[in-house]
Parts: structure tokens; C-alpha cells; sequence
């Protein structure tokens, strides 16, 4: 069997990406220093602790596994952070990188799949996002992440490294079987959060912002559900192995939702009412993210069969009632 070095992959999505390369037939190798990820969530191939920063540890996992391809995962994400420390932003997610593409090709391998953001294309209210639209991120985790889809393409014409790169939108949800979920420290995605609320593990939601020039207020996003997501991981690695070359391609549900209509399908889900707090908007907080993801089905034949607000919550719900992952 092939092994597929899976940065991150200890995290949310690249826990949920390795039971997706198990199934498909492949080796996962989770390469993961464990600052923000759980060992407990390494169960579908090996764990190999290291960084990205330290080269030694990365030809090492390299040399020990012979994979075929690497998914990048790995990465600091939280945007208010990027805000008010860029310089942490730049040097983790650009550098580290920058590592692992020159450790991938030192070991011969030319197939690199990438975890991008629509937060590469900054503040572009009432657009549906697409491969084509224009990128002018407004803070540093975006910027970071474009620095690396920038570097791809410089190196895929300098030694034929091939890429394919995902911009996604909020991912969201569990596995449906419960192997795996979503455990963060802190926790900043909104639907947990909101489940949290519900079952009384915090005191309440906090809304960030009620004033964006939305319908009721508050910001909008497309979320995704990571099944769904990790799916068109596997197809965009079976897209290079079989010779197709380096693209592009955006992933969501393709319709936007309010923070308000989150919360409102909560209630209808959980029979339970959310207790919330209006807080003023976060910094680098864009209006409205909704992806035009037309590319990812025709091209790839992915169909995101579960990214529904009801499927993404009852799973995250089923999945917030396990025993949490522990350090």
C-alpha cells in the first residue's frame, strides 16, 4: 500500500483526511508536532511527531515512508490572531512550508496537495467565489496562505512539482460515524461554540457583530462539511496520480449562511435555544464568504451530499457529546 504524508494530521480536518486515505486504500502518515493537535485522533495510519520548521525531522519522516504524495494540512488559522501578531502568521505557515516543499522534492515526490482558505480573496461582498476571482486578503493568515499557493507555482515550473489547491470555505460537522471530530484549544468555529452553548459547557454565544450590510446583521459564510471536504482531497490526489497536473479548486456549498440562520437551524436541530451575547465585529472579519465551487464537481465529480446546515450540526451534535480528546 501507498503511504500519503499527511501534515496536520492530528488536526480536525487532517484526522477526518486520514480516515478518508485509509478508506481509499492508502497509508496515512500523520506528521504533527501536537501543539494544537490530539494523538488521540492519529487512528488510521501512523503518527510521525516532528515540525515543520525542523528539516531534519522532515526528510526523516520522508526517508522512513517513501509516500507518494504529501496533503498539507498543518497551519495556524485563527484570524484575529494573524491580526495583532503577523509576524508569527509568516513565519509558521510560510517558512514551514517552505520546508516541507523542498523536503518533498529532496525526496523525489511530485505530487503536493494543498489546504488553502477563501481567505485569500479578502473583502468581495455579493461575489460568488471562484478559481478565477481576484485574491487581496486583508489579514495575515490569508496572506500567508497565498505566499504558499505563490510558491507552489514557482516551483512547479522550477522543478515539476505538482499541486492541486483547495480554497475552502468553513469547514464544519464530524465524521457521521463519530471517530472523529472537532476539538480545538481555544475553540473558535461557531457551530461547537454554539453547541457548547446549548449544553451549558460555556456560558454563551457571543455574536461578533450585528451591523454587517447583511439581511439581519450579521456576517455570512458558506460552510462546508468535512467529509465532504477530506472527499475532495482524496479526488484531487487521484487527479495527480493519474497525470492531470497542478489546479485549482474551490470548495463549499455554494449558498451562504447568516450567523443568526446557523443559530436558528441549531434550535431546530437540538429542539434547544441558544443562549447569546451581541459582541462587536473581530478584526478581518470580511462581510459575506460564499463559494462558486462549479469546477471542483464537473472536473473532479465531487458531490458534497452532506453539507447541509442540518447534516453539519447533527453530526458536530453527536460528536460534542463524546469524551473530549485529551493532551
Amino acid at each position: 500500500m501507498q503511504h500519503v504524508i499527511v501534515t496536520g494530521g492530528a488536526g480536525y480536518i487532517g484526522a477526518h483526511a486520514c480516515k478518508a486515505l485509509s478508506r481509499a486504500g492508502f497509508i496515512p502518515v500523520a506528521f504533527d508536532n501536537l501543539t494544537t493537535g490530539w494523538g488521540q485522533a492519529v487512528k488510521f495510519g501512523p503518527l510521525f511527531k516532528g515540525d515543520l520548521m525542523d528539516r531534519a525531522a522532515l526528510d526523516a519522516c520522508f526517508a522512513q515512508y517513501q509516500p507518494v504524495a504529501v496533503m498539507h494540512f498543518a497551519a495556524l488559522s485563527l484570524v484575529g490572531e494573524s491580526m495583532t501578531n503577523p509576524g508569527k502568521y509568516w513565519r509558521t505557515n510560510v517558512n514551514g512550508s517552505l520546508n516541507l516543499i523542498e523536503a518533498t522534492l529532496a525526496a523525489g515526490v511530485r505530487n503536493f496537495v494543498f489546504s488553502s482558505t477563501c481567505a485569500t480573496y479578502g473583502e468581495l461582498d455579493g461575489v460568488a467565489l471562484d478559481e478565477d476571482t481576484p485574491q487581496t486578503p486583508i489579514n495575515a493568515y490569508g496572506g500567508s496562505k497565498l505566499a504558499i499557493e505563490m510558491m507552489l507555482r514557482d516551483f512547479q515550473k522550477s522543478s515539476g512539482l505538482n499541486s492541486v489547491i483547495f480554497r475552502y470555505f468553513n469547514v464544519a460537522g464530524a465524521d457521521p460515524e463519530g471517530e472523529v471530530g472537532e476539538q480545538h484549544v481555544p475553540e473558535t468555529h461557531l457551530i461547537p461554540l454554539m453547541l457548547d452553548a446549548i449544553e451549558g459547557k460555556r456560558p454563551a454565544l457571543t455574536v461578533f457583530g450585528s451591523d454587517y450590510n447583511t439581511p439581519d446583521g450579521t456576517c455570512i459564510r458558506d460552510y462546508v462539511h468535512v467529509s465532504d471536504l477530506v472527499d475532495a482531497h482524496v479526488l484531487g490526489l487521484r487527479w495527480l496520480m493519474d497525470g492531470k497536473g497542478s489546479r485549482v479548486f474551490c470548495l463549499g456549498s455554494g449558498r451562504g449562511f447568516s450567523v443568526r440562520e446557523v443559530i436558528e437551524a441549531s434550535r431546530i436541530v437540538t429542539n434547544r435555544e441558544v443562549p447569546i451575547i451581541e459582541g462587536q465585529r473581530r478584526a478581518g472579519d470580511a462581510t459575506s464568504l460564499v463559494s462558486g465551487s462549479h469546477r471542483a464537481v464537473s472536473e473532479l465529480g465531487w458531490t458534497p451530499d452532506r453539507s447541509t446546515l442540518t447534516k453539519m450540526i447533527g453530526d458536530a451534535l453527536l460528536w460534542s457529546r463524546k469524551p473530549r480528546f485529551e493532551a
